[in-house]
């Protein structure tokens, strides 16, 4: 039997202390340089906490993914999905979010945690109108803390590396077809999916 890691203290004999940049980097809010970073992010992923689990979301947009309100507080548009509602869910129940920040071509990372409430306020969905479309809800993030994450997990998986993906990469019809046992998915979901996401992307 493998044995488990139980104790705070047993992980840390494992580690050693964090240096002093790791510690110093954080900031209680939005800063020239933070700013600036998270500006130029496209994509972020938004983590939860709720009473059915964790839920990590992946959140794009084709300018910055997120807008800032004042330096302590960030908007994020929910722009249409599956419906599943799994993030939306755990905020009105939990609030508890992290956010992490990822822009093409660098290797760092920006991380964002705290709280997130949900408003359906007409004047908030206003600021992120696409023509006629609004995202149906706007989550409003309470910054409790932003900092630099170490750029070494993307260098070792070469994320930028411009290799294209595996030949033989599952796509997302067959893996429905799998799940659902043929009843939904395969070469139809798979053909169809580029026409339908340009029509409903906002």
């Amino acid at each position: 039997m493998v044995e488990r890691i139980e104790t705070v203290a047993a992980l840390e004999a494992l580690y050693g202390q964090p240096g002093a940049a790791s510690l110093r980097k954080m900031a209680r809010r939005m800063t020239p340089l933070y700013r600036a970073w998270i500006m130029a992010s496209r994509f972020c992923v938004l983590s939860t906490v709720g009473p059915e689990g964790t839920d990590g979301s992946p959140r794009g947009d084709d300018g910055p993914v997120v807008q800032e309100l004042d330096p302590g507080t960030l908007a994020m548009p929910d722009w249409r999905g599956n419906n599943r509602l799994d993030s939306l869910r755990n905020i009105v129940e939990d609030g508890r979010v992290s956010l992490m920040f990822v822009v093409p071509g660098s290797n760092n990372v920006v991380r964002v945690n705290g709280r997130g409430w949900l408003t359906a306020d007409n004047a908030m969905r206003q600021r992120f109108a696409r023509g006629d479309r609004l995202p149906a809800t706007v989550i409003v993030i309470d910054i409790a803390e932003i900092y630099t994450q170490c750029a070494r997990a993307l260098m070792r998986a070469r994320t930028w590396s411009g290799e294209p993906a595996p030949a033989d990469l599952p796509t997302v019809g067959q893996i429905l077809a799998e799940v659902s046992e043929g009843d939904e998915g395969g070469e139809a979901y798979d053909a169809a999916w580029d026409a339908r996401a340009a029509r409903t992307m906002w």
